[in-house]
């Protein structure tokens, strides 16, 4: 933010967007803060400034590092707010901007194992009425989250590489020659969102196309580990985060150069699934492996597109014990599909646009029969064996075994 506009906001006084506090307050007061524009059309707390709009400046060692905690520890569904530093506002004074957009789930302030849902009225925030409450649920459950804009970023975060092999090669388009015409098409595409403070890449522009998704969305990813046993232990072959957007970087004549999250993973499970390598008629090297890889993708993409990335607290689990492989997403089946019916073939989509753009890259099967075409047939031809499917509380497990039981 230019000194000059902030300046002008600190000029116009607190509004129901626009909120002063000094940087010496409780924990929980920001916190209230941060959930009432959360559960409203999103807004800037500016810290450093009185109550009457003069300026204090700032004095917490780590400011960055104490709001971003605070948005963790205090606020459920946690928060990642767009935070800056304003120097020299007035000589010598420095100004935090804490920024974020509307929720796309209603969030709460958290404080001695107890929730307070809170809306900001005028340039207050008060404890929601049932009623207020129930209206707040009936509008997020409209609300997609991967189309929701991320404080802070603008199109800068989308990666031009991907974004040009996707729309030039995959689809076929013909390539935007300015900025302005690329912030059109990703607009018209869903991946930049027009905000208040200007364009926002959404959930989906940065998991699919972001330069570094992991900082905007710490929850993208995938916890990769390899046991020697059958238990989780900590002498771990290998333990390694997987991160990366989720599409790859390719040439004109559609060859990787940097692979996407789902193939990174494969590599993962390839180096510990091994069982041994032949050579065939030709002299070429053929590994055999203790799962079907197409199976293992199938289940992999699956992790990545169908996750719940409105559950900012964890990643997707990939684990490979002596006997299974295990896949672990946060969040349960979207849109009351079951275990079951993900056998029979039900298609569902909690994020379609992610679903879709991997389509485009053939990473899915186009009538959603990847369950039960691949990973269910496939298991059984490999050993005999079943995939477990398993949904407990907030997590959705599959499990696939190397042998029978």
């Amino acid at each position: 933010m230019l000194r000059t506009d902030l300046l002008e906001m600190i000029r116009n006084g607190e509004s129901s967007g626009v909120d002063f506090k000094r940087d010496d307050i409780d924990p929980r007061m920001l916190a209230k803060e941060l959930v009432a524009f959360a559960n409203a059309s999103g807004g800037t707390v500016l810290l450093g400034v009185e109550d009457d709009g003069s300026i204090s400046g700032l004095t917490r060692d780590r400011l960055a590092e104490w709001v971003m905690q605070v948005a963790r520890d205090k606020i459920r569904p946690e928060i990642i707010p767009y935070f800056e530093v304003v120097r020299d506002v007035e000589p010598g004074r420095d100004v935090g901007v804490v920024r974020l957009t509307q929720g796309y789930s209603v969030h709460n302030l958290w404080d001695g194992n107890h929730r307070t849902y809170l809306i900001r009225v005028g340039t207050t925030c008060r404890e929601a009425s049932p009623e207020e409450l129930q209206r707040l649920f009936q509008q997020r459950s409209g609300i997609r989250g991967e189309l929701q804009p991320i404080s802070g970023t603008t199109a800068q975060e989308l990666d031009l590489g991907r974004l040009t092999d996707y729309f030039g090669r995959v689809r076929g388009q013909e390539v935007p020659p300015t900025q302005n015409e690329w912030n059109t098409l990703l607009t018209n595409t869903e991946f930049l969102v027009q905000t208040e403070t200007g364009s926002a890449a959404t959930v989906a522009g940065v998991l699919l196309f972001g330069t570094n998704p992991k900082r905007w969305l710490p929850q993208s990813g995938v916890d990769a580990v390899a046991y020697p046993g059958t238990e989780k232990e900590y002498a771990a072959e290998e333990r390694t985060l997987i991160a990366g957007p989720l599409v790859p970087l390719c040439n004109p004549a559609g060859q990787v150069l940097d692979n996407g999250l789902p193939d990174q993973a494969l590599e993962f499970v390839r180096r510990h699934v091994a069982i041994r390598g032949t050579l065939d008629d030709a002299g070429r090297r053929i590994e055999e492996f203790a799962y079907p890889m197409e199976a293992v993708r199938e289940v992999v993409v699956n992790a990545l597109i169908h996750r719940d990335y409105l559950l900012s607290g964890t990643t997707i689990e990939l684990s490979i014990y002596s006997d299974r492989l295990e896949i672990i997403s946060p969040g349960r089946l979207p849109n009351g599909v079951t275990p079951a019916g993900m056998r029979a073939g039900v298609r569902a989509a909690r994020n379609p646009l992610l679903k879709d753009v991997m389509r485009d890259y053939r990473y899915l099967e186009h009538m959603g029969m990847g369950i039960p075409r691949k990973v269910v047939k496939l298991m059984r031809e490999q050993n005999g064996t079943d995939p477990d499917l398993e949904q407990s509380d907030e997590r959705f497990t599959v499990r696939l075994w190397k042998e029978r039981r």
